[in-house]
């Protein structure tokens, strides 16, 4: 069988963090009940013009600085022609020939070092509305609330060429967009999704191979399975002599495969010309000058200082400030207890576990700083003993408990009766002869059963350290 490589490129679309639509003042808040966030202007009809939103033209600008990139300080905008249910104006607002940002790029960790993804371009947009397709009474139903919600689209080069990289540039998009604050992208929303565009080649080949693309994809999981089943896909066409067909492919994960949607549009297809109903965006220096001075500590910088000021080795760092909520939680954390390393494991262990067994992303959590500091205090002031903690932690996850009325409401509190505690070892000790003849013959980890027997007495609310110490005082 011929060596193949992959090559990817990915087109990223982000929803804006503005409170309100890129042309009109309907909320762009999630949810909400079917096209009850739309007015004549976002939903199309005959007559309405547009009013730019100024903050989305910032957070695009914002973006494109932050990613490397040129930013085109005279641009425009153009219509895109296409009919679809979900776009009731029949055409999408767009850039073409003249995009805010061009020419940037980040660079990735990969398993042979770092390496430079080429972004091509980002430019404005409006998004489409959204269908909703009724199984059981056979029928598709518009919802145009997301109709007008503001995007950037992030078109990388071809520069990827495993799954393994694709993911590396997506978590270092993703980080660099929250960390501005321009989008939430929470992918479970559809604030964040991706399309893949991917060919094969033999190794060593200068010229692409036919590409396809896999559209909307919105988890970094699906992303992943899909760069792995396409390319199988295409290398079997290859090898069994097929051609490769230039299409648009939906991803299914559920079933680990994908299906032809369409043949693949080029931009002729769309008729693109410039948006009559819109006036050309003039960007100043100093209105770029102003964007780039508020400019947040990234996480690079946040990384060299949480190595420096709360002196966390480079691993904690790095996972803390992958996230800017896991970030953000833990300054807060650290500010209220003054035990940056102690925040650091809770963060670290327990909370990115929790995380990953109910596959929820950082901005999910729901405890507040207050709360874990408080509950790191109960173990400091030695109210909880550690394992009551990791029990207390977990309700304090899912439910947001306040950890002290919780420890108080459920007895959960560590006994301080010294003389309560060793009388209740002097019983273990008559009642467990054999450890203890162990232990005086030299085995020391006789001692473990017998402090796990106290604590079992005990219901766990005694403190291990204080058990330790009166058994060995006793034996």
């Amino acid at each position: 069988m011929k060596s193949y490589e992959t090559v990817i490129g990915l087109e990223v679309h982000v929803e804006l963090a503005t409170k309100t639509k890129i042309f009109c003042g309907c909320s762009t808040e999630f949810g909400g009940e079917p096209n009850t966030h739309c007015c004549p202007v976002c939903s199309g009809m005959p007559g309405t013009l547009p009013v730019l939103n100024k903050k989305v033209v910032e957070y695009a600008i914002a973006a494109g600085l932050a990613t490397g990139c040129k930013i085109t300080q005279n641009c425009k905008f153009d219509r895109k022609n296409y009919f679809y249910p979900d776009l009731p104006k029949a055409f999408q607002v767009s850039q073409l020939y003249l995009p805010i940002c061009r020419d940037g790029g980040i660079e990735i960790e990969t398993k042979e070092g770092r390496k430079t993804i080429g972004i091509h371009e980002i430019h404005m947009e409006e998004d489409a509305g959204k269908l909703l397709h009724d199984e059981w009474n056979g029928c598709t139903l518009v919802d145009f609330n997301r109709c007008g919600v503001p995007l950037i689209e992030i078109v990388s080069d071809p520069d990827m060429r495993s799954a393994e990289e694709v993911i590396a540039y997506l978590e270092k998009l993703k980080s660099i967009l929250e960390y501005l604050g321009v989008s939430d992208c929470k992918m479970q929303e559809g604030s964040m999704r991706a399309d893949v565009n991917l060919s094969v080649r033999e190794v060593g080949a200068e010229t692409y191979g036919t590409r396809t693309e896999m559209k909307n994809l919105n988890s970094f999981r699906a992303i992943a399975r899909a760069v792995e089943g396409e390319r199988a896909r295409q290398i079997d066409l290859l090898e069994s002599g097929e051609a490769v067909v230039q299409e648009t492919r939906r991803w299914d994960d559920a079933k680990g495969g994908s299906y032809a949607m369409r043949s693949k549009e080029d931009a002729q297809d769309y008729r693109y010309f410039p948006e009559p109903d819109l006036a050309p965006i003039e960007i100043s220096d100093e209105w770029l000058a102003e964007i780039r001075a508020r400019e947040p500590e990234m996480q690079e910088a946040k990384m060299a200082r949480y190595q420096s000021e709360y002196r966390l080795p480079e691993y904690d760092a790095r996972i803390l400030t992958s996230s800017k909520s896991l970030a953000d939680l833990f300054e807060a954390t650290v500010a209220l207890s003054g035990k940056p390393k102690e925040v650091s494991n809770w963060l670290m262990v327990e909370t990115l576990r929790l995380l990953k067994e109910e596959d929820k992303d950082p901005s999910q959590i729901v405890f507040s700083p207050e709360q874990l500091a408080a509950l790191i205090g109960l173990v400091e002031s030695g109210k909880i003993n550690r394992g009551t903690a990791k029990a207390v932690f977990e309700v304090m996850f899912k439910e947001g408990a306040d950890p002290a009325v919780y420890v108080e409401t459920h007895g959960l509190a560590m006994v301080q009766d010294d003389e309560a505690l060793r009388s209740t070892v002097e019983k273990i000790i008559r009642e467990n002869p054999k450890s203890v003849e162990d232990y005086r013959n030299g085995k020391q980890k006789a001692i473990g059963f017998l402090v796990g027997q106290t604590m079992k007495v005990m219901k766990g609310k005694a403190d291990p350290g204080k058990v330790n110490e009166i058994l060995k005082e006793l034996l």
